[in-house]
């Protein structure tokens, strides 16, 4: 787990808690499929709804696909929570992110590095965010 910089370490909003980062285990992914003991089909097997997104609304991470190495790979977000659909938004534009952050329920926020040509893919980091922050108005009279 890691702090996002400049965040408090303490506080019960959101934004105050930690990112899981999931680098270690994805460069172990890519170890295991360079030493023979993962084939290639059993990593590069994204769902198609998972390319639609990486094709359409994925944003370039300027980054070599470390299993085809031809294609680079996007970044896509998908933001889960109350009153969004079960399988969550994934954001079109960082304007609607930002929005989705910014909720006043809490939300927790997965991006994946997704390979749109050979179809690797592999979660990044989930972070929380949005949720009421302390010192904000709750709208009633004292």
């Amino acid at each position: 787990m890691t702090q996002r910089p400049g965040a408090p370490k303490t506080g019960g909003d959101a934004s105050s808690e930690a990112r899981v980062e999931y680098r270690l285990m994805r460069n172990a992914v890519v170890r295991d499929v360079q030493k023979g003991r993962l084939g290639r089909e059993d990593v590069c097997d994204a769902h198609p709804e998972l390319l639609r997104a990486a094709r359409n609304v994925g944003k370039p991470n300027g980054e070599r696909c470390p299993i085809c190495e031809d294609s680079d790979t996007v970044e896509v977000t998908y933001v889960f929570g109350t009153r969004l659909p079960p399988g969550g938004r994934c954001p079109g534009n960082t304007t609607e992110l930002n929005r989705l952050r910014r909720r006043s329920e809490p939300v927790l926020c997965y991006d994946v590095e997704v390979c749109p040509d050979c179809a690797w893919h592999h979660l990044t980091r989930k972070y929380p965010a949005g949720g009421r922050r302390e010192g904000q108005r709750t709208g009633r009279a004292l």
